[in-house]
């Protein structure tokens, strides 16, 4: 039973950093910084899943304990990228309603 679980983690740890790199490539390039945000948040899920299938593969139980720190951690990333997001683009909308503002008043 043993092998079976690594002949199916083996190619899934492989895909799932595949994906990783797809997300990476998606964060970078997105066109919009809502996609660049779910990018980074696919990304943080998909490397503690790696973590955890790891753990399992490895039979370390230390790692589990790095996997739950690494999911505060990657909450936290996302939760900050979020709320700077929403920062600037509530700074980029005061801006345009200031020159708009302006326009009515000439």
């Amino acid at each position: 039973m043993e092998t079976a679980y690594k002949i199916v983690c083996w190619p899934m740890l492989i895909l799932l950093a595949a994906m990783v790199c797809a997300c990476l490539i998606r964060a970078v390039k997105g066109p919009r910084m809502a996609d660049r945000i779910v990018a980074v948040n696919m990304m943080g899920t998909m490397v503690m899943v790696i973590i955890a299938v790891m753990s399992f593969l490895l039979k370390e139980n230390y790692l589990v304990d790095i996997c739950l720190i690494y999911a505060m951690v990657s909450f936290l990333a996302v939760v900050v990228l979020s709320k700077v997001y929403v920062g600037i683009f509530e700074e980029m909308r005061r801006k345009m309603d200031d020159s708009g503002f302006e326009k009515k008043k000439e």
